[in-house]
């Protein structure tokens, strides 16, 4: 039985479903909403979720079975984004969508996405990683009440972000926490409140979460300078393997096996409770030491 009654987070849900909602303006052509999430800039998730919800509006009978994104410029949360969805292709099984997003006259991002009507094949899969139930974790927002004297400041903005979402740390210290350590993290994710019975806006709302912590990876095995550094997407992959409930408990295992020449590349493989393997996805992002001034 679901037990979620967190008037907050329920309200946080809608804003975020609001959010990825988009308006037609002509054949093709959507607009949506930006906002800031705490960083100053356009979150990467939404314009993926938003972007992935344009080419859902143009294809029919088909689900997403992958997408490839580029981020090209910083997106203005003070000005709305417009979507063109171009219709590559329509075959017997699959179908494939370009979506350019526009904002004061430039592309901020584009995606090339995939579509296929459900067809059944042979199987088979890694078995999901050990970790315990999510019961026995703390969210996020327990974390940053109780335990934030060993919590960068950087991480509280995460907050805005997992306000519509349940997000839990197997390792806490490990995750959120400072210093050299293993380019690896488990995190079981789920949303605030249940979504109705649509594919579609459970496949953007995973397009959401996915840039949430991806590319932070990175930076586990490193002692940064007091000086700081970047760290922004450049880039955006996901494979879509069946059918996922976002509002059910998802396990996310990430993991970086490589960062060089200013770029960072991490993967991961996301589970449903009973072991299933929903998704994988991977990112790859700048990632460099921040220049002192002379």
């Amino acid at each position: 039985m679901d037990t979620r009654s967190d008037a907050m987070g329920v309200d946080a849900l809608k804003e975020l479903i609001d959010q990825l909602e988009l308006e037609p303006l002509e054949q093709n052509i959507f607009r949506g909403q930006s906002r800031d999430f705490g960083t100053g800039r356009v979150f990467g998730g939404q314009v993926l979720g938003q972007a992935l919800y344009a080419a859902l509006r143009t294809v029919e009978g088909r689900v997403a079975h992958s997408l490839h994104a580029y981020f090209l410029r910083e997106g203005d949360t003070g000005a709305p984004i417009v979507y063109e969805v171009d219709h590559a292709r329509d075959g017997g099984s699959f179908s494939n969508r370009r979506v350019v997003a526009v904002q004061h006259g430039r592309q901020i991002f584009n995606m090339t996405a995939s579509f296929q009507a459900r067809q059944e094949g042979p199987e088979h899969q890694d078995p999901m990683p050990d970790a315990p139930p999510p019961e026995e974790l703390k969210d996020l927002r327990e974390l940053t009440s109780s335990e934030a004297d060993w919590m960068p400041r950087r991480y509280f903005k995460l907050l805005r972000l997992t306000q519509a979402l349940d997000f839990r740390p197997v390792d806490p210290k490990h995750t959120l926490g400072t210093g050299a350590r293993e380019p690896r993290q488990m995190v079981w994710m789920r949303t605030s409140a249940r979504l109705p019975d649509d594919v579609e806006a459970h496949q953007a709302f995973l397009a959401f979460a996915s840039d949430m912590g991806l590319i932070g990876t990175v930076t586990f095995p490193h002692v940064l300078p007091p000086t700081g550094f970047q760290l922004a997407s450049l880039d955006h992959a996901m494979w879509f393997h069946c059918p996922v409930r976002v509002d059910e408990w998802m396990l996310f295992d990430l993991h970086s096996p490589r960062a060089g020449g200013a770029r960072g590349f991490a993967r991961a493989s996301v589970y449903a409770r009973n072991g299933t393997r929903v998704a994988t996805m991977a990112q790859e992002g700048l990632f460099r030491v921040r220049r002192t001034s002379a």
